[in-house]
């Protein structure tokens, strides 16, 4: 396991970008399969393969991307590592940036799902608001920690690892209709 880290943070070190955006999809899709593995019981013979791949390009082209971009401009609007910092950070990345990305991330699934705009605005207003408080139950102890003890190239990679069991959440809470 010793080994395995090394690799992923030389990796980390020569290609930060693709690897954090890797890192992303990668564990969206592992918190879709735990979704409906241990949340649905689907069990394997009735694993929906297609869902899990939608699931994991929205991690590939929207959570790592976005989130990735989003760490780096935080870190230039709230300058520093003291513990003031680290609460500044966490207070805007909550009150500001997770309400628009849970909203466009739900969104974005219900779209992938095939919803027309009219059934994705309905299903909206139903999770949204449930999504957005477990959200704030989860993610701003969660930040805090990763704004104050994690260097910036290691803090989406920390999120996903947590965001594991969001992401089962998450993805189920997007795929139920």
């Amino acid at each position: 396991m010793a080994a395995l880290w090394r690799s992923y943070q030389a990796l980390m070190s020569k290609h930060p970008w693709p690897v954090q955006i890797v890192t992303a999809g990668s564990l969206v899709g592992v918190g879709d399969v735990i979704s409906q593995q241990l949340i649905e019981r689907r069990g394997l013979a009735h694993h929906n393969v297609r869902r899990t791949a939608k699931m994991m390009s929205i991690g590939f082209f929207f959570v790592g991307p976005v989130i990735g971009g989003w760490y780096k401009v935080l870190d230039r609007l709230v300058v520093g590592g003291t513990k003031s910092a680290a609460m500044k950070k966490m207070l805007v990345d909550q009150l500001c940036f997770a309400p628009c990305f849970l909203g466009a991330f739900l969104g974005i699934s219900g779209a992938l799902n095939g919803l027309t705009v009219e059934n994705n605005v309905t299903k909206l207003k139903r999770d949204y608001p449930d999504a957005l408080i477990s959200n704030y139950y989860l993610w701003p102890p969660v930040q805090i920690a990763n704004f104050y003890f994690i260097p910036l190239h290691h803090r989406l990679a920390v999120v996903q690892v947590v965001a594991v069991g969001w992401n089962s959440y998450l993805t189920w809470k997007a795929n139920k209709m």
